[in-house]
């Protein structure tokens, strides 16, 4: 288990702050939470030191950088054995197509985001990447219609 240090309101409405707008300034966010910019910036390096903070990046559009098809493939594994899940989780870390990867319980071993200019993309990624990624033995593909909900945000 990770040790966590115990937020207080402050450090949370930092985090809420951050989370909103990762560019803010060090001064407005000093000022938004009411704490001098020294005390911000010490608090936000203990928060980034311990982990509550991973990192700060751009999203950006999808649809205007030529990858607006997002598609969800179940993934399921020949044999679930530790070098076949090793060896499969290596592959996907180099195909920048995969956005995310989980292992999760129930009829199949690994969720995948993906995404694509379009379909003859995403059949071209299935037959030259996916298919061949190490222990694959079946596929179930869901082709994206309408993204209703996507955030990063978590409640805090």
């Amino acid at each position: 288990m990770i040790d966590h240090i115990e937020l207080d309101r402050i450090d949370l409405r930092i985090l809420s702050c951050l989370q909103a707008d990762g560019r803010i300034a060090n001064l407005k966010l000093a000022e938004t939470v009411g704490l001098s910019p020294t005390a911000v910036l010490a608090r936000v390096q203990k928060l980034s030191k311990e982990g509550y903070i991973l990192g700060y990046e751009a999203r950006l559009n999808p649809l205007k950088l030529g990858a607006g098809m997002m598609v969800f493939v179940e993934v399921l594994l020949d044999r679930t054995t530790p070098n076949v899940f090793e060896a499969f989780k290596a592959a996907v870390q180099v195909h920048s197509e995969i956005m995310e990867c989980h292992m999760v319980a129930g009829g199949f071993d690994y969720l995948l985001k993906t995404r694509m200019a379009d379909m003859a993309a995403y059949r071209h990624f299935a037959g030259t990447v996916l298919w061949q990624l190490p222990g694959v033995r079946e596929t179930r593909t869901y082709a994206v219609m309408e993204e209703v909900k996507n955030t990063t945000h978590l409640k805090l």
